[in-house]
Order: structure tokens, then sequence, then C-alpha cells
């Protein structure tokens, strides 16, 4: 991991762009940390460049709560090498929607599995680089993104404590046995309205997980309309298990 430039934001805490290998990310520490911090990796839909505002505003709330919080690129997004066969099945996905059809498992499997399947290693590889360093220690938790991404990481990564998932994304059906296997503790965000989440298959996903605690928040309004007081329901969930 190497970090490519930094800067100190009015609120004290220090941002540091980094590569890891091939990839970018974003590093947030808080600025009066006195021990290593625990860490919350942020989830998000692809892009860096344009999802750097929402980023940065869910860091600095992690942040004033004493954690750091990090983030990496997605496959296929910015300007990591796109796949044509994603680019296929987002097109299809695009046109289904379009067209107002339900959208066929096939297009979901086609977009979502290879996702996943290379994403989870490489947040695992940064998560090991981000623990060596000295200001970062643990435990971890994950929030947000797209929620196939997170289900996998609660199965196959350990360190990672408990987790905040936003149910806004397309879940592949095969994800639901991976759900089962889910053990951490779980705050489910859950739009009512979302335009473009199936509200029906979010609860079945939920009902699914096999964590012997899990939240779900519910609250009206469409996908990008995550109310205040969700936010902070969220950070409070971390603030108990994260300490």
């Amino acid at each position: 991991m190497r970090f490519t430039s930094e800067q100190r934001l009015d609120d004290g805490v220090l941002e540091r762009e980094l590569t890891l290998g091939e990839i970018p990310g974003i590093l947030w520490t808080p600025g009066s940390a006195s021990a290593p911090a625990p860490l919350i990796l942020l989830g998000h839909p692809g892009g860096l460049g344009t999802m750097h505002p929402r980023l940065v505003a869910r860091a600095r709330r992690s942040a004033a709560d004493g954690f750091a919080a990090a983030t990496i690129e997605l496959p296929g997004s910015g300007d990591r090498p796109r796949s044509a066969a994603a680019e296929e099945a987002r097109a299809d996905l695009r046109r289904a929607l379009k067209a107002g059809e339900p959208v066929d498992g096939d297009i979901v499997d086609r977009l979502v599995l290879p996702l996943v399947d290379k994403a989870v290693p490489e947040w695992q590889t940064a998560l090991d680089a981000l623990l060596s360093l000295p200001e970062i220690g643990g435990p971890v938790g994950y929030s947000g993104g797209v929620i196939a991404i997170g289900i996998r990481l609660a199965v196959v990564e350990p360190r990672i404590s408990a987790a905040v998932l936003f149910a806004g994304s397309f879940v592949p059906r095969t994800m639901f046995e991976e759900a089962r296997r889910v053990t951490i503790p779980l705050h489910v965000l859950l739009q009512w309205d979302d335009e473009g989440n199936d509200r029906q298959a979010a609860l079945d996903l939920f009902d699914a997980f096999g964590s012997k605690e899990k939240t779900l928040h519910a609250n009206m309004g469409g996908h990008t309309g995550v109310p205040q007081f969700a936010g902070d329901a969220a950070a409070e969930f971390f603030t108990r298990h994260l300490r």
C-alpha cells in the first residue's frame, strides 16, 4: 500500500489517498486519536470520484465517533479496467428497468457474482494493509455499498465484527444461502419506496440472515432519501459493537 496524497480537513480528520497495487482508495483517520482506532470499511456502488462527497461525510461521522474509515475502488469502476461481460450485463439491466420489465435472475448473476468474487479478496488485501498501520487497530466493521459484497465479507472475513448493510442493490438468489451463514451483528437499512429495489426480496434476505442479533431499520422514501436519524442509528450500532 502506498499513500499518494494527504490533506487535513477542517475538522482535523486526516484524508489520505492511497493505491493498493493498481487499486485506488482513501483512508480517513481521526485528528486527535491517542490510541489505534477501530476501523470501518466504507462500501459504495463504484466510482470513488463521484461518491467522494458522500463517502467523506460518512468518514467524518465515523471519525467523530473515534473510528478510522477506509474505502477502495470497485473492480470495473472509476479508472479501473472494464469487463466486457459486466458491461453487457449492465446494459441488459438498464434495458429491463427502462422497459419496466422484471429483472431476470440471469442478468443479476452475470452482473453481481463476478463482482463479488473479485471485490471481496481485494477488500481482504486492503484490510491486511490497513491493519498493519500503527494508527489503526481492531475491531473492524463494514458499512454500506453493494449488499452482496457485504454478505460475502461477513461470511469469509473473521476480522469483521459487525456490519451495516444497505438493502438497495440486486442480490443473486444463490447468495441467500450465504446469508444464512452470516453470524455477526447486523444493522440493515431499507428504504421502503426504493425504486430500484425489490422490497419483498429485501425482506426475504433479512429473514435469511443467520445472525442472532439483526435489526431492520426501514424508512419511507426512495433510494437516496435515507434520513439523518437512520444514519445516526447506524453510527450508534457501530459504537456499541466496535468499542
